[in-house]
């Protein structure tokens, strides 16, 4: 039997807040909308609101914590699906590739800095705990 079911237009274009969010780089959509807001998403360089319509071949620079993507959009996804729908919405530069991944291995190489006694911190291990953040 034939599928009844009516087939959905592509979409061309998508509010970038939810882009981001189908895309998986945020969790919601509000995380999505705070970043594009507080100027950590950039759209071919320039700063946007979240309600700017992202269209197909446009550049994004996305700044979350110290990670950073630079990334040209090749799809306008219908839903928030599986990682694997949501990487086929963009393309990521080699340049951008390469400094995540060294700045992998720099927080790897990172000594982890842990409390030199066990249990709550008293005043000292929290004194201790506070030099050697300033130190390193």
């Amino acid at each position: 039997m034939a599928d009844i079911r009516k087939s959905e237009p592509q979409q061309t274009a998508l509010r970038v807040d939810r882009w981001l969010w189908c895309a998986r780089f945020f969790k919601t959509r509000s995380l999505a909308s705070e970043a594009v807001r507080g100027g950590h998403v950039r759209v071919n360089g320039e700063r946007i609101k979240p309600a700017r319509d992202l269209k197909i071949g446009d550049a994004l620079a996305i700044q979350r914590d110290e990670v950073e993507w630079e990334i040209t959009v090749t799809g306008i996804p219908a839903r928030r699906g599986p990682s694997a729908e949501a990487l086929g919405c963009y393309v990521e530069s080699p340049d951008s590739v390469q400094r995540r991944r060294l700045r992998a291995e720099q927080r790897a190489a990172e000594p982890l800095i842990a409390a030199p006694t066990q249990g709550r911190p008293d005043k000292r291990t929290r004194r201790l705990l506070l030099r050697a953040r300033q130190r390193g």
